[in-house]
C-alpha cells in the first residue's frame, strides 16, 4: 500500500522535466524579496498564489511596490525543485515560501539561515521538516493540514444529505502528485461507510462538461470535489456543472459552498493564505522561524447553502442543520 512517505520520496527523488520556471521580479535594493515554490503552473496552481498575494497586501505587502516575489513552479513532477530552491538562495531573498512538503524539504536542503514559511498538506514532523509544532526549530515554520483525515467526515455527511446515493464521485486532479495516495486514502473511507466511490479527474478546464457527464453515465449519485489548486482555481465551472447535473456534492473549501455548492466541510483557502501570509510578515520583520510554532487549522467548519438544497430537492435532515457552523440562504 503507498504510503505518505512513498509519495513524498517519490516526489523528492523524480528528475523529469518541469515546466520551465517563471520569474516574477527580479530583487530590488532596499525592497524585501521572496523566493516562491510551487507544484504545477501559473495557469493551474496561481489561484493560491493569489489568495497569498491577497493576504500579504492586507498586511502592507504589495508584490512589486515593497516587496518583491519570485516565483517558481515545477510542474506536475518536484524534480526540479532542488534547482529552482538553489537558484532562489543565491539570490539571498529575505524569505522562502513553500506549498507542500517536497518544495519544503528542498528549500530547508538549501538553506539553513534563510527564513522558510510553508503551507503544506501532511505532517511536518513526520517529514523531519521541524522538531515539533510547538517548537519547530531551525528556519521552517508555517502552517500544515491533514485533509485526508476529512474523507470519512466528507462522505458521512453527503450520505446523509443524499442517502440513496450509493455511487459517490470523486473529482481529483490526475496530474496532481499525491492524487494516487488521497484515492487509497478515499476507497478506505468508502469501504468502512458502505458506499462505492468513482474516480474521475482532469487538468483541462475545457473537459468539466465532459467529466460531469461520464458521472452520470456511470450512474454516479453524489460528488465529492478534492481540495486542490487548479479545481478550487475553477470553482465558478464546477459548481454549476455540479447543480445542473444535478448531483449533491461537498467541497473542502468553503467558497464552494459560498458559490452556490451543496455543503462544505473544511476551510477557506483564502483564510488559509491569510495565515500563510501573516507568518510571512513576522518572518520579515525579523522574527526568528524557531520561535513560530507551526500552525494547524483550528476550526473545520460546515457549510451548508439551503437555496442550493432546496433547487435540488434536497430536504437537509433537521440534525445535520443542527451541526452547521453556517448556513447560506
Amino acid at each position: 500500500m503507498t504510503s505518505r512517505r512513498d509519495v513524498v520520496r517519490l516526489l523528492a527523488a523524480s528528475l523529469a522535466l518541469a515546466v520551465p520556471l517563471s520569474r516574477a521580479a527580479t530583487s530590488t535594493p532596499g525592497i524585501p524579496h521572496i523566493g516562491y515554490l510551487s507544484m504545477g503552473s501559473l495557469k493551474t496552481n496561481g489561484v493560491f498564489l493569489d489568495a497569498l498575494r491577497d493576504g500579504l497586501r492586507e498586511l502592507g505587502w504589495i508584490d512589486g511596490t515593497n516587496v518583491v516575489i519570485d516565483i517558481r513552479f515545477a510542474g506536475v513532477d518536484g524534480g526540479r525543485f532542488p534547482q529552482y530552491a538553489a537558484s532562489l538562495v543565491k539570490d539571498k531573498p529575505s524569505a522562502l515560501v513553500t506549498t507542500c512538503i517536497p518544495s519544503t524539504r528542498a528549500a530547508k536542503r538549501a538553506t539553513q539561515t534563510i527564513p522558510v514559511v510553508m503551507s503544506v498538506d501532511g505532517d511536518p514532523v513526520e517529514a523531519s521538516l521541524v522538531s515539533s509544532y510547538a517548537r519547530p526549530g531551525g528556519n521552517v515554520t508555517g502552517s500544515s493540514t491533514l485533509f485526508e483525515e476529512l474523507f470519512p467526515k466528507w462522505l458521512e455527511l453527503l450520505i446523509a444529505a443524499a442517502p440513496k446515493a450509493r455511487d459517490i464521485a470523486v473529482l481529483g486532479n490526475p496530474d496532481n502528485p499525491v492524487e494516487p495516495y488521497y484515492w487509497a486514502r478515499f476507497e478506505e473511507a468508502a469501504g468502512r461507510a458502505g458506499v462505492k466511490v468513482l474516480q474521475f479527474g482532469t487538468a483541462d478546464p475545457a473537459r468539466f462538461a465532459t467529466v460531469f457527464a461520464d458521472m452520470k453515465r456511470q450512474g454516479a449519485g453524489a460528488l465529492v470535489v478534492m481540495t486542490e489548486a487548479f479545481l478550487a482555481g475553477h470553482l465558478q465551472r464546477i459548481v454549476p456543472l455540479a447543480n445542473g447535473a444535478p448531483l449533491p456534492a461537498i467541497y473542502g473549501y468553503s467558497e464552494f459552498a459560498e458559490a452556490g455548492g451543496l455543503m462544505s466541510y473544511g476551510l477557506s483557502f483564502r483564510d488559509y493564505y491569510k495565515g500563510v501570509a501573516r507568518y510571512v510578515d513576522q518572518v520579515l520583520k525579523g522574527a526568528p522561524p524557531a520561535d513560530l510554532p507551526v500552525q494547524q487549522p483550528t476550526k473545520i467548519e460546515l457549510a451548508i447553502n439551503l437555496g442550493t438544497a432546496r433547487k435540488l430537492g434536497i430536504t437537509m435532515p433537521p440534525q445535520l442543520l443542527a451541526r452547521a457552523d453556517k448556513v447560506i440562504e
